[in-house]
């Protein structure tokens, strides 16, 4: 299977993309293909309906070729990223019910608040399809560091992120049917309600 990882964090050399690098490895050591776009690398233009920003016609290819998504959302200022925003504003149907798993970041004890708000708002004309686990990162510069882990902290996030992986692979595996061109009519219904 193939799935894209999505680091939301326009930082250069972010926690996000830090954690984005360790759950890429560990989806390719199961042996997974792993389209990761990190949007401190690829900053794409804001959103006009009038037309997609260059470049994006490749994201959009290397998106639609994967069989679900992790998306890694830091908290700044109680929020998501403006880039994240953007970038689903920029999303057609490239993740339309493919299994997403959401992982928020925190430098502090926080992290909640990404996590929701992409629940709440993001789903709804991607028709992603988030899956009940999710993942926050919390004390980022303290764990996911070195090859194995350093901590109790360490370890439990570690193992928290392996069981949020198996049940993405899991929901791709099942949403392969729902993805059937009989069952989808998205030329019909583009949008959701």
């Amino acid at each position: 299977m193939k799935f894209a990882i999505v680091s939301g964090s326009h930082r250069p050399q972010s926690q996000s993309s830090k954690v984005g690098g360790y759950i890429q490895k560990e989806l390719e050591r199961e042996g997974h293909d792993v389209f990761f776009l990190d949007l401190a690398d690829n900053p794409l233009h804001l959103w006009d309906q009038s037309k997609k920003p260059e470049g994006w016609e490749k994201i959009s290819q290397s998106l639609e070729s994967c069989d679900g998504a992790v998306i890694i959302a830091p908290e700044w200022n109680g929020m998501v990223p403006s880039g994240l925003k953007n970038f689903f504003l920029l999303l057609g149907h490239e993740l339309a019910h493919k299994p997403g798993t959401l992982v928020g970041v925190s430098a502090g004890i926080n992290g909640a608040y990404p996590i929701a708000e992409l629940r709440m708002s993001s789903y709804k004309n991607s028709k992603i399809c988030y899956t009940p686990d999710h993942v926050i990162v919390r004390n980022v510069a303290d764990v996911l560091n070195e090859e194995s882990s350093v901590s109790d902290e360490d370890k439990s996030i570690r193992g928290r992120i392996t069981l949020a992986l198996n049940v993405l692979g899991a929901y791709a595996h099942a949403l392969t049917s729902v993805r059937q061109p009989e069952i989808m009519n998205l030329k019909r219904y583009p949008f959701g309600m």
